[in-house]
C-alpha cells in the first residue's frame, strides 16, 4: 500500500463522513436538501473508492473504508449527536481496529 492509496482513502472517508453526517441531521430536520446533498457527497465517494479498488484491490479498499468508516461514524455520533454504544458494540467496534490494522500490515505475497 503506498501513499497515494491512504491520501484517496482519507479524502473519501472525510466524503462518506460527511455524507452520514448530513444523512443524521436530515433525519432530524426532514429539509430534502439535506437529504440530496448527502446522496451527491455519497455518489462522490463511491466514486473515490472506484480508483482505491483498482489500486488496492477490492477486498482492501472496501475493508479498509468500512471498517475506518466504523470507526470514525461512531465517534462522530458519539461526540456530535450524543449516541452511545453497547459494551458488546464497543467489543465490535474494537475487533474492527485490530482487523484493520492486520489488514494494513505489509503483506509477505503478492496481492
Amino acid at each position: 500500500m503506498n501513499l497515494s492509496f491512504i491520501l484517496w482513502l482519507a479524502a473519501s472517508m472525510a466524503i462518506f463522513l460527511s455524507a452520514a453526517t448530513a444523512s443524521r441531521y436530515y433525519v432530524s430536520s426532514n429539509n430534502i436538501f439535506l437529504l440530496l446533498f448527502s446522496l451527491a457527497l455519497y455518489c462522490i465517494g463511491n466514486l473515490m473508492m472506484v480508483r482505491l479498488m483498482r489500486e488496492g484491490g477490492l477486498g482492501l479498499a472496501i475493508s479498509a473504508s468500512a471498517i475506518a468508516q466504523l470507526l470514525l461514524v461512531n465517534v462522530i455520533a458519539f461526540f456530535v449527536f450524543g449516541e452511545r454504544l453497547t459494551h458488546l458494540q464497543m467489543a465490535g467496534v474494537a475487533l474492527g481496529v485490530v482487523s484493520m490494522t492486520l489488514m494494513l500490515l505489509p503483506a509477505g505475497g503478492r496481492s
